[in-house]
């Protein structure tokens, strides 16, 4: 059977590594700019016009390395790094005494904040700490002495960075936790449906077995006991639990990810399905079908859950009430919603039956029936009073889309 996988990303820090590739660009071209305007200042401008040079070829060519954290390697950090502390010290050489003195720009001027953020969001606010401190010794050697003003870039850098850095780190945590949320939430709704399905088929057959075995007696009889004995042994495992192992986050780089596996039914046909058609092989001697003239189109998948919903219900009728009891089955086509209606001549279900059920892995009620309609959006709604038999309505939302059981 074909597969398809989807897989659910959840990254917060892509997008700054998308905001880091434009400011890396947009910054080279600014302090290009810078020295354009001032090129007749310069003591020796073919030193700035050398490294400018390289700086447009570095920033183009290391691009797909700042698209994400697993092309940004420690290697690539170090040697960016080097470069923009190597145009912050070799802007004494290319500059004259008199600019550096009253406050002008470095040559690589704020493009260096790049290669800090890049520190930043690559390993948080550790690493943005290390490379902001190294820019700012670079800064303050370039300028000979603390001014107002490189001290107050330098903490500005510093303090940005490690802010940065800090925030990646918790939004990491928190894409890890919530992948992780994701994660329990479709583990329990694949037990409920594995439920549904050993429910609707193993244990209907090993209560069958027990109860057939203990009335024939003999060999039988301990056949329906080890029978029994395998029917509580697997509703102590349903009603536990299946957990798989996490598969949380794959590449810490793209963030955490959560992967669910869809399994296509190819028997549905394109199109919605006429629901009269699924419910009418319930019909018999003693099941009343009520039903509309026209069809009851309702999505493939949906209606087949639905089907086995009403199936279920039936086969609690049987279990329950024995195998002469009277049932009703009741469909209407509202404008919004298709309601099934299935009704028993019964004594009822006794106040708190239903929970003690529940308590002892029985799940017929609580899975195969409202685990199902939960699922589809839809409710199903349980009436019982002692003496007057019970009455389960199921509502579905003619926009459900299930997904498919295999009979």
């Amino acid at each position: 059977m074909a597969r398809r996988e989807r897989v659910m990303r959840m990254s917060v820090e892509q997008p700054l590594w998308r905001a880091l590739t434009g400011y890396r660009v947009l910054t080279m071209l600014y302090a290009i700019g810078l020295f354009a305007t001032a090129y007749d200042k310069f003591a020796r401008p073919w030193v700035a016009v050398v490294f400018f040079a390289f700086l447009f070829v570095w920033t183009l060519a290391t691009l797909p390395r700042v698209a994400g954290a697993a092309a940004c390697t420690k290697r690539f950090l170090a040697a960016d790094l080097t470069v923009a502390l190597t145009g912050v010290m070799l802007t004494r050489v290319a500059d004259s005494a008199s600019r550096i003195d009253a406050g002008g720009p470095t040559l690589p001027s704020i493009w260096t904040a790049g290669a800090v953020l890049a520190f930043a969001i690559k390993g948080g606010w550790r690493w943005a700490a290390f490379a902001s401190t190294l820019v700012a010794a670079a800064n303050l050697v370039e300028r000979g002495a603390p001014t107002r003003d490189t001290v107050h870039n330098v903490i500005l850098v510093w303090v940005a960075s490690i802010a940065i850095g800090y925030v990646v780190e918790v939004a990491r945590a928190s894409e890890r936790t919530l992948a992780r949320a994701l994660e329990i939430e479709a583990a329990g709704r694949e037990r409920e449906r594995l439920a549904r399905d050993i429910h609707d088929g193993v244990l209907q057959v090993l209560a069958m077995v027990q109860r057939r075995g203990s009335a024939l007696g003999g060999e039988a009889a301990e056949l329906g006991r080890m029978a029994g004995e395998q029917e509580v042994a697997l509703r102590t495992l349903v009603s536990g639990g299946l957990v798989p192992v996490s598969r949380v986050s794959e590449d810490a780089a793209l963030g955490a990810v959560v992967r669910a596996v869809d399994e296509p039914d190819d028997e549905d046909p394109p199109g919605p399905l006429d629901l009269r058609a699924l419910l009418a092989p319930y019909a018999t001697a003693r099941v009343s079908l009520s039903e509309p003239g026209a069809p009851v189109p309702l999505d493939a998948p949906a209606a087949r859950e639905l089907a086995a919903a009403v199936g279920a219900a039936l086969d609690n009728v049987r279990e329950h009430v024995g195998a002469d009891a009277r049932a009703w089955i009741l469909v209407e086509d509202e404008p919004d919603a298709v309601i099934v209606t299935v009704r028993d001549d019964g004594p009822g279900i006794p106040e708190g039956r239903l929970a003690q059920a529940e308590g002892e892995g029985r799940l017929g009620v609580a899975l195969s029936i409202r685990g199902r309609l939960r699922d589809l959006g839809g409710t199903a709604e349980l009436i019982s009073v002692p003496g007057q038999g019970t009455e389960v309505e199921l509502t579905v939302p003619k926009d459900a889309r299930g997904k498919a059981k295999r009979r």
